[in-house]
């Protein structure tokens, strides 16, 4: 493989959904000298390639529900606009609360989602029962399901971004690791990789769970945390309902969805403590089967197939951090804690409007600034899994 170009005009660092997007989308507006380097074999085998593949609208602040309504329509239209399906599947997501405190807050969320016009319904204990089916929830006070909402690939919109791109004049590097950012008075000047330097005045941070970690070689704080999450897929399960929904026990954290003949679960672990650890907790798991049989008893005459864990990327008020930082030409698209791989399609967007117009407009993101931390404007997002 040929080594990158010399210089480019912007150079983008990380190769999962956010990275893939930016590309994309800087390419479809006439930017065409754009770099992607990724330092895995393959693009998208991050945080993106570990994550559940949900899409959701059910948020409760106004920016993630209009980041939502903005791009899971594009995630619809993926197939039309890149020619690679994106596997939708809109099983649809029904959250299960059992402690009153979360009743409240849902209650108030599911207002805003209407009055930005999404049709989440509220329902009492019988109808979740019914919904959620095999699942037992004799302890359900109320919940929430939205029948627009379910599951995407993500290899195949990281896939479909990154080979329009390339066919639109886009470099795009795996196995190309950044060592160094140089800057000339607080300046972007160049990219140092593992196959050579590239002199630019624009650096994108999308790495995700990693992206402080780059920010400490230009001496700039990042406030995006890596913490574990993990999963597992369940041999075939023949009793499962061709329709089972995206089922979430709120208040433990604990999800199933079908995933082929077969369940996904996952749950997260309240005492996980920050760090860039991928493997297995096996005690932990315990906890999550137990935790899983006792939801779904038909669990506990199958085996597990497959297990994963992969790493959020949390920032304090569970916010994307989009747009500019005090080091000029260095930009962020990070900190989704959970939920970046649903918006990553209007995420590169946004980036894309930032570069070339100044400013994003397709959705108002002026709130999810870098500055809000010091100045004390966090916002919130209780919807967190």
């Amino acid at each position: 493989m040929t080594g990158p170009p010399k210089t480019a005009s912007a150079v983008i660092i990380g190769g999962g959904v956010m990275g893939a997007s930016t590309a994309y989308h800087l390419a479809s507006r006439g930017l065409k000298d754009v770099l992607l380097i990724e330092r895995e074999p393959f693009f998208g085998t991050g945080a993106t390639g570990r994550c559940a593949g949900g899409i959701r609208y059910q948020f409760n602040t106004g920016v993630n529900i209009r980041l939502s309504n903005a791009s899971l329509p594009m995630i619809d239209a993926f197939e039309e606009e890149t020619g690679q399906s994106a596997l939708v599947h809109k099983c649809g997501y029904i959250f299960v609360l059992t402690c009153e405190k979360d009743v409240e807050v849902f209650q108030k969320s599911v207002e805003l989602q209407h009055s930005l016009g999404v049709n989440t319904e509220w329902l009492d204990g019988d109808e979740i029962q019914r919904i959620a089916d095999p699942c037992l929830f004799p302890d359900a006070l109320a919940g929430t399901f939205n029948a627009d909402e379910g599951l995407a690939d993500p290899n195949s919109i990281v896939m479909g971004y990154i080979n329009t791109a390339q066919k639109q004049g886009v470099t795009c590097i795996t196995d190309c690791c950044a060592t160094e950012i140089v800057l000339k008075s607080n300046k972007i000047s160049k990219v140092k990789t593992s196959s050579g330097e590239i002199h630019t005045e624009c650096v994108v941070n999308t790495c995700g769970p990693w992206s402080a970690a780059l920010g400490k070689t230009i001496g700039l704080e990042i406030p995006v945390s890596p913490l574990r999450r993990q999963w597992f897929v369940t041999d075939s399960l023949p009793a499962l309902p061709a329709e089972f929904p995206f089922v979430i026990d709120f208040s433990q954290s604990l999800y199933f969805h079908r995933e082929g003949s077969g369940l996904l679960s996952g749950m997260s672990n309240p005492r996980e403590i920050i760090g860039e650890d991928q493997s297995i907790d096996p005690e932990w798991e315990l906890e999550h089967i137990e935790a899983a049989v006792k939801r779904m008893p038909m669990l506990e005459n199958t085996g597990i197939r497959t297990r994963q864990a992969g790493l959020y990327e949390m920032t304090p008020d569970a916010h994307p951090i989009i747009g500019s930082t005090p080091v000029d030409g260095f930009y962020l698209l990070t900190g989704f804690s959970g939920h970046g791989f649903m918006q990553g399609p209007v995420c590169g967007k946004l980036m894309a409007e930032i570069l070339i117009d100044g400013d994003a407009s397709t959705v108002d993101i002026s709130m999810l600034d870098y500055n809000r931390f010091s100045e004390n404007r966090l916002i919130t997002e209780y919807n967190v899994v």
